[in-house]
């Protein structure tokens, strides 16, 4: 994958189908650590000990309707290309931690690309679902809880065209006010 959002949207995937009501993402950078940091933190199932021992193995699935699952481990060799790591903590039952770490400043780390289209589509599609993102930098933290933004909406859906396109500008001028790194 070319960017870091469709690697943050797989995983928020994995979440919803491992039946997960809270995700938590988390985005921290430090230009004067060099870390670009992702958390991905759900309440779902979880996973056996012996799925975590193989789940960055791209022959290792849940999936019936293939017998490949490229997401984690693409997502750990970008990672590790940008002089990073990625670990992953799980327990069944009680759900999964991803943490996926790279060198801020390394040529190899992929670009964000469209994370105010990942959260709010993802949002507005599984409005059971109670979703956090966080993004912080040396300049701020911005979060956006769907929590919070569905008792602003007062009963108005989160997945009307217009309400989207409203709450995805937001986000997009949050980020630029806490100058995040695209």
């Amino acid at each position: 994958m070319k960017e870091l959002s469709l690697h943050i949207m797989d995983i928020i995937q994995n979440s919803i189908v491992a039946e997960a009501s809270c995700i938590e993402i988390e985005l921290i950078e430090s230009k004067s650590e060099n870390i670009y940091s992702i958390s991905i933190k759900d309440n779902g199932k979880g996973m056996s000990v012996e799925m975590l021992a193989n789940v960055t193995d791209p022959y290792c699935t849940t999936r019936t309707t293939r017998k490949v699952g490229l997401g984690i481990p693409l997502l750990k060799q970008n990672a590790e290309r940008a002089g990073g790591s990625l670990t992953i903590t799980s327990e069944l039952g009680k759900g999964t931690l991803l943490k996926a770490i790279f060198q801020h400043d390394n040529l190899d780390r992929p670009m964000m690309g469209d994370i105010a289209g990942v959260i709010i589509l993802t949002a507005a599609a599984n409005e059971n679902i109670h979703f956090v993102y966080t993004h912080k930098t040396e300049s701020g933290e911005y979060v956006f809880d769907t929590k919070e933004i569905k008792e602003a909406l007062d009963g108005i859906s989160m997945n009307q065209s217009q309400v989207i396109r409203y709450l995805k500008e937001m986000i997009i001028e949050n980020l630029i006010e806490i100058h995040y790194s695209n």
